[in-house]
């Protein structure tokens, strides 16, 4: 396990976000869904994919809350520009799971 600092910390910064819509990404390498996602007003509607089919199917993700890292550089996958990096954790068979509160908060809310 590699130490960082609480400053290093602090420069990662997590948001939580409402999905607004997710869609299946048949073209990406492994199986991924595309997300839209509301931040809230002072960083808006951000895009990802997220390898996460074998718990979650696109139609049930809209109004899921989820956390994300917002302030990676954009990169591209495949056609698709992916703006934030949604978190989650692996299973016992290493699938994802998704990180969110477990209550509703404000979108764009930071981790503290």
């Amino acid at each position: 396990m590699t130490e960082i600092s609480f400053d290093e910390f602090l420069k990662v910064d997590v948001r939580v976000g409402t999905v607004l819509r997710a869609e299946p990404f048949p073209e990406a390498r492994k199986p991924a869904i595309k997300l839209w996602i509301d931040f809230g007003g002072e960083i808006g509607e951000k895009k990802t994919s997220a390898q996460i089919t074998a718990h979650y199917r696109p139609e049930a993700l809209a109004g899921r809350q989820v956390l994300a890292v917002v302030n990676f550089p954009p990169r591209q996958i495949g056609r698709f520009m992916s703006e934030v990096l949604v978190l989650g954790m692996p299973d016992e068979n290493g699938e994802i799971a998704l990180v969110g509160p477990d209550m509703p908060v404000p979108n764009g809310g930071r981790l503290h």
